[in-house]
């Protein structure tokens, strides 16, 4: 399957490389299916590439490389997803990054609105955590 995207042309992907998202990400509740592909080789960040929208991508990373201490009830998410027959195993866990251009340095994470992925079944879910310390620009140097 080939998917258009404005900022890395047109990308061939198969069918069991998409990630499905029921409810879309926060804003865009609209576009359901991504694809998730490294930046550039040995980097920490992953583009999350919508399959629905050329125009639509998000930066990715793993949260645990710059905070490893970091926590959440992924419970409540995969009871909201029916994910009943993962183990642990089966989960990673990616926050969106924000990185102004021009100044790298000032890069951020929304650490309140991770992005929760069952690889076994090719599904994801973006989290809301409330009542916690962490930030939707938590600073960040990897």
């Amino acid at each position: 399957m080939k998917i258009k995207t404005t900022r890395f042309g047109t990308i061939s992907v198969t069918k069991d490389k998409i990630i499905h998202m029921p409810f879309g990400m926060l804003g865009f509740s609209e576009k359901k299916n991504f694809i998730m592909f490294r930046h550039k080789e040995n980097s920490p960040f992953f583009w999350y590439q919508s399959a629905d929208d050329p125009m639509l991508a998000f930066v990715i990373t793993n949260p645990f490389i710059f905070m490893p201490d970091y926590k959440i009830d992924a419970d409540e998410a995969a009871k909201a997803m029916s994910w009943d027959d993962i183990g642990e195993d089966d989960l990673e866990l990616f926050v969106v990054a924000n990185i102004p251009k021009g100044n790298p340095k000032e890069m951020t994470a929304n650490l309140i609105g991770p992005v929760l992925i069952n690889t076994k079944k090719r599904q994801a879910v973006q989290m809301v955590i409330s009542n916690t310390d962490y930030s939707h620009r938590f600073p960040i140097a990897v």
